[in-house]
């Protein structure tokens, strides 16, 4: 039985890749940033998280989205100074289309992906990721970063009631009466003690990625 659940999530731990090796840089939390200028409600109609998960080797992927419960972004001299986003939990879903064996069930996925294996979203039925800094991109754009990223946005993302602060490039835009934050980073699930499918003695378990993917679309609007 768990080696077919193994099989089954197939590396889809999140929210949030196996083939490519560059993490995000993951840290303590850090204080959030000062609610500073105009606030812009976010949009929850056109904002969402994207996640895409990998067996190691990068075959076998699974991905789906995620919907924002609320959120706020500040914006003071056409720049973001702060934002606050609630994640919900239990909008959680797998696209089909990344289910492709006959034998498997995109929501026999969604399921397990929300129980105590991994998310536990009846105990944990929120994430959420608050805005430390905001700050010019320097260097060279990574390779799965967002087309146009022009700032490093830095903030604190809680899952499963423990918070770490995750920096990575984002394409920061804002024009008159709207802001739009757009992101695609990797991180390591176990940094958030997500350590279903990660036990090295077990062979079945040996090819589930730690990796998630994943991409932040938050258009919000003053």
């Amino acid at each position: 039985m768990k080696k077919l659940t193994v099989l089954a999530f197939a590396g889809a731990a999140l929210l949030f890749t196996a083939c490519n090796d560059k993490k995000e840089t993951v840290k303590d939390a850090q204080e959030v940033a000062a609610k500073t200028g105009d606030a812009y409600k976010v949009d929850l109609a056109t904002s969402n998280v994207n996640w895409k998960a990998f067996h190691k080797g990068g075959f076998a992927p699974r991905w789906g989205t995620l919907n924002l419960k609320s959120g706020e972004i500040t914006v003071a001299d056409n720049a973001v100074t702060s934002g606050d986003f609630v994640i919900d939990m239990t909008t959680l879903k797998v696209d089909p289309a990344s289910v492709t064996e006959a034998d498997k069930k995109p929501a026999d996925l969604e399921a397990h992906l929300k129980n105590e294996d991994f998310f536990n979203v009846t105990k944990n039925p929120t994430a959420d990721f608050k805005i430390t800094s905001v700050a010019d991109l320097a260097g060279e754009l990574p390779k799965d970063a967002v087309a146009g990223s022009n700032k490093t946005v830095s903030g604190n993302l809680t899952l499963l009631g423990k918070t770490l602060n995750v920096s990575f490039p984002a394409k920061v835009t804002v024009t008159e009466g709207k802001a739009a934050v757009e992101a695609k980073f990797t991180v390591n699930r176990t940094d958030w003690g997500i350590k279903f499918g990660t036990d090295e003695t077990d062979p079945a378990e040996w090819m589930i990625s730690k990796d998630i993917e994943i991409g932040i679309n938050v258009n919000a609007a003053k």
